[in-house]
């Protein structure tokens, strides 16, 4: 009996087979990937550098809350002191709390760093009067690239008659005065621990060790 049902057939591939691929050109495809990708991420990595990165230090001084994307103004004074943007002459600290003013919004107590270049574009033209615009703005830009704020207010060493006192070996009394041969150099163990003298003399004896040579000196 006949069969009346069609068989069904796959229909022929006619994609023609992938030559072996060459494992060397692979390599070299990647790496040359690798280096492109790189390359844009260097670039980047570069517009935040130098002069946003001064921002950011300056921007989270003393705020541990800070995210460095806005600047107070008491930060905003510190950069323009520690950076030497001020020199009393051209621009002093009036001049750079009226551009802050200026620049920020009124209802607004910070800066971004589009505002803080802003900022800088204006004490440019007074801290620079002998220069172009453009040239103005990259000598004020040398001033604060790459620098950090200056930390004040570090404890200094006292000299004081209390601890002179403490620390002077030769006013030592008792057991302490034990531990220290009169240089001031410590004894070590001898000074902390009662040794057993077993020379035979009685300790404390200002003439030990010089029987022979008496002995010696009366024959």
């Amino acid at each position: 009996m006949a069969d009346n049902k069609t068989k069904s057939t796959k229909p022929a591939n006619k994609t023609p087979p992938k030559s072996p691929a060459d494992p060397a050109k692979e390599r070299a495809a990647k790496r040359l990937s690798y280096e492109s990708n790189s390359s844009h991420e260097g670039a980047g990595a570069a517009e935040l550098s130098a002069l946003e990165e001064a921002f950011r230090k300056f921007a989270i001084h003393g705020d541990t809350r800070a995210t460095g994307k806005e600047m107070h103004g008491k930060n905003w004074s510190k950069l323009c002191k520690d950076c030497h943007v001020i020199d009393g002459k051209n621009v002093t600290i009036t001049d750079v709390d009226i551009v802050f003013s200026k620049i920020k919004g009124k209802s607004s107590r910070t800066i971004t760093f589009d505002q803080f270049k802003e900022a800088l574009q204006e004490l440019s033209k007074k801290r620079f009067k002998d220069k172009s615009n453009e040239e103005a703005v990259q000598e004020l830009h040398k001033l604060i690239e790459g620098k950090a704020p200056i930390i004040s207010g570090v404890t200094k060493t006292i000299s004081s008659p209390t601890v002179s006192r403490l620390t002077d070996t030769s006013k030592f009394t008792g057991s302490h005065k034990e531990r220290f041969d009169p240089s001031g150099k410590g004894r070590g163990k001898a000074g902390r621990e009662d040794l057993v003298d077993a020379s035979g003399y009685v300790p404390g004896y200002k003439h030990a060790g010089t029987y022979d040579h008496k002995v010696q000196g009366s024959k």
